[in-house]
């Protein structure tokens, strides 16, 4: 995969709930238009995006979707887990180990699935 997309309903809300949360990993903010925001890492052909829905209806979340994040261990996992609980998004199960993966979940402000992980 080289880039996920979620749709959003308030980009300039979105943009500020995922600026901060990626604040202390290695994605930043790279560009953004008037209906997209990209983040990108190191991985210069990887990007993580937000936007208003290409269609202008209501941006709505994927019943069992869910993007997940690979981080480096389950102290960024718990870190990044509550932060976006701070940040006004909602807990799906929080920090713990499942199967090989020290794992939580979290809905954004639109209701998106996000999964933060790390191998044990």
């Amino acid at each position: 995969m080289n880039y996920f997309v979620l749709g959003t309903n308030n980009l300039e809300a979105s943009t500020r709930f995922y600026n901060r949360l990626f604040d202390a990993t290695e994605f930043h903010q790279t560009f953004s238009t008037d209906r997209m925001s990209f983040w990108q890492g190191e991985d210069v052909e990887s990007a993580f995006a937000i936007a208003l829905p290409f269609n202008g209806k209501a941006a709505t979340f994927g019943n069992g979707t869910m993007i997940g994040f690979t981080v480096e261990n389950a102290k960024e996992v718990s870190r990044l887990y509550e932060l976006a609980i701070q940040l006004g998004g909602r807990c799906e199960g929080e920090p713990k180990i499942r199967g090989p993966r020290f794992s939580a979940y979290a809905r954004d402000l639109d209701n998106n699935k996000l999964c933060f992980g790390s191998l044990l």
